[in-house]
């Protein structure tokens, strides 16, 4: 009786082993191509964004997703089921491996003075709503212009713009604030409820409001594991802001506008140079990490390239997160790769708060990066024009290219001395 127990478990494990081969377990792709669906855990809960994985001629490259942007690297690398993807322009790195069809892991970034902040993160393959659906419909339309005021813990208030664009319950826009603006934003409306989120590579935001009865909109704004603020919103089209041009200045008795610091070689570089003399000359105080600097920078580039043998020039003036000097280099040169710049990158300082204004003494403030600073062929400063209006902000960005390039139009037709 005991023989027959016996043998007829030694049948059941043969022909287990037999189906087995015959019908494998089916196996995941240790490099999945696809769209995943990411949620960082942040404080004020799960902010998603759109990532991308695609393969060419044996390669993968992610591409982040955040309404009509595209933040594309080809820094992936995988190993069996890990997969490491760098945004080398920005000195973050996204981390993961595949568990049960889900991508877990963590988001990296450098911060200011070197300190790395981390949020885990997971993903999931082939989920269309950015943000988990709530089960009820948009019971208000956003569309439009609102005055926005962001408050801090310590009760400072940033005044700012928010244009949304509305569809359905889809909802795309951004804010702009004296400092530039939030990017492109992605998300959605159900009930009075408004989430929007982005990640580009640097910043992590996430924004979670309501519409109350009274039509005001309030709500909370995380940036990161640790900024946080609250904010209100009210309709207004005609919600403006201070000029950016008034914000920076130079201080009543500076003569003039100077520096000497290292180019990427270490060759120091003046504004006193003769690459320099009798040539309108465009400084932008920028940081590698600064999205909104990116965003100048694709500008500045293609400016630069197309106006320089009319007598224009530009020079950066780049705060780093880090204060090696070899690992600012090679930020400032993966930047001008990406960005395709010829013009000098100088390594000026750190982005500590304070710092920037140590090494400029003559200027009453770095209040937002990019400043840029436009100088006539004779040498002095006419104007300061403080944070950049990026393309996230549609019609904003087409009048703020034109309008540089208008006034260095107008500067280089004046008649030197």
């Amino acid at each position: 009786m005991r023989a027959q127990a016996l043998t007829l478990a030694a049948l059941v494990l043969l022909l287990q082993s037999v189906a087995c081969r015959q019908h494998p377990l089916p196996q995941v792709d240790p490099t999945p191509i696809g769209v995943w669906r990411v949620g960082l855990n942040s404080p004020g809960g799960e902010l998603p964004f759109f990532l991308e994985l695609s393969r060419e001629a044996g390669h993968i490259t992610a591409t982040l997703i955040n309404g009509a942007e595209r933040v594309i690297t080809s820094d992936v690398a995988t190993s069996g089921r890990d997969l490491v993807i760098d945004f080398r322009a920005f000195n973050s790195r996204i981390s993961a491996s595949l568990e049960n069809g889900f991508l877990v892991g963590a988001l990296s970034v450098v911060k200011s003075g070197g300190g790395r902040q981390m949020m885990p993160l997971r993903a999931v393959k082939g989920q269309p709503e950015r943000f988990s659906p709530l089960g009820e419909p948009a019971a208000v339309d956003i569309t439009g212009r609102w005055g926005v005021a962001f408050r801090q813990v310590d009760g400072t208030i940033t005044p700012a713009v928010g244009e949304f664009k509305q569809s359905g319950s889809k909802l795309t826009g951004t804010f702009l604030t004296p400092s530039g603006d939030y990017r492109f934003l992605e998300g959605d409306v159900a009930g009075s409820r408004v989430r929007l989120s982005t990640f580009d590579g640097y910043h992590a935001f996430l924004f979670d409001a309501r519409v109350d009865n009274d039509g005001v909109m309030r709500g909370d704004f995380w940036s990161g594991t640790e900024w946080h603020e609250t904010w209100e919103a009210v309709r207004d089209e005609s919600a403006s802001l201070t000029s950016p041009d008034a914000l920076t200045y130079l201080k009543p008795g500076a003569r003039a506008f100077t520096f000497a610091f290292p180019d990427t070689t270490g060759e120091l570089v003046s504004l006193a140079d003769s690459a320099f003399v009798n040539k309108v000359v465009i400084v932008t105080i920028a940081g590698t990490w600064c999205p909104n600097c990116h965003d100048e920078a694709a500008f500045l580039a293609r400016f630069y390239r197309e106006n320089r043998e009319r007598g224009v020039e530009v020079v950066a003036l780049l705060y780093e997160h880090l204060d090696d000097f070899d690992s600012a280099v090679a930020q400032a040169r993966e930047f001008a790769r990406r960005h395709r710049i010829e013009y000098p990158l100088l390594i000026a300082g750190t982005s500590e708060k304070g710092e920037a204004q140590k090494t400029l003494p003559m200027l009453n403030h770095i209040m937002a990066y990019p400043t840029t600073v436009f100088i006539d062929r004779q040498g002095a400063v006419r104007k300061i024009h403080t944070g950049f209006t990026g393309p996230g902000t549609g019609g904003h960005y087409l009048e703020l290219i034109k309008e540089y390039s208008d006034y260095v139009d107008f500067l280089l037709a004046e008649k030197p001395a």
